[in-house]
């Protein structure tokens, strides 16, 4: 853990972790106060984005005004099953407003289903509109709900259609990531594309598990607590 601490009042905290991490809030019953506290903690700590539901996007843009800290925002979430014009709206209004990272779900029915092109057609058309907008896409697979087999598909998927990362999962269905399926989403991909796991990992030994299996980014709600080492109890939601 980083011993350098050049601001006494912040406890000592894993910096390298920390610029890893999508410090998330995306439960529903968050308030600007609750969005305008993970602002400042990623500021603080140096997290590599907040990660917030569209409508808090524009306040966080003016919270993290010259800041380092991206900002992220989640489309089709948390199921996926909205329509591909609905995710395409949803996005523009999110990029328009700030975002400059977009965590989208892809539509998990239409995947098992075997319509892959048109679940390859909904990322694309996503990805289109960030990419206009310099920002980049990771898609999440909602990996609780596959098999192996369509965790590989949906990966392939993803990176026919030009996305930057895939994602484990939303932290709202009936599982989060796994290390087994985030090393097997990262053999899927190899070594170009980004793999993000997310729901569930609420301390310093999961995130650095998840890195070791191939993850390049962290989502966690629990992003303070993870970094700094805290044995507290961390919170079990988004």
């Amino acid at each position: 853990m980083t011993s350098n601490n050049p601001n006494p009042t912040t406890p000592s905290f894993d910096r390298t972790l920390a610029r890893m991490i999508d410090h998330t809030i995306l439960k529903p019953e968050a308030t600007p106060q609750d969005v305008a506290t993970v602002c400042t903690e990623a500021k603080k700590y140096g997290f590599a984005s907040v990660c917030v539901n569209p409508s808090f996007v524009a306040q966080c843009a003016t919270a993290l005004k010259g800041s380092p800290v991206h900002i992220c925002s989640v489309i089709g979430f948390p199921l996926g099953a909205t329509s591909t014009a609905a995710k395409i709206a949803e996005a523009t209004q999110a990029l328009k407003d700030g975002a400059t990272e977009i965590d989208m779900v892809l539509h998990v029915g239409l995947l098992k289903a075997g319509a892959l092109n048109e679940v390859r057609d909904d990322i694309a058309a996503v990805v289109d509109v960030a990419h206009r907008n310099q920002a980049i896409v990771k898609v999440i697979l909602e990996t609780a709900l596959l098999t192996d087999e369509e965790k590989q598909t949906g990966c392939r998927l993803a990176q026919e259609a030009h996305a930057e990362y895939v994602k484990t999962s939303t932290g709202f269905s009936t599982g989060g990531a796994t290390v087994d399926d985030v090393a097997l989403m990262r053999r899927t991909v190899g070594p170009a594309m980004g793999v993000k796991a997310s729901g569930g990992i609420r301390t310093m030994e999961q995130a650095r598990a998840m890195i070791v299996a191939g993850a390049t980014r962290i989502g966690a709600s629990a992003s303070v607590k993870i970094v700094t080492g805290s044995t507290a109890a961390p919170s079990a939601t988004y």
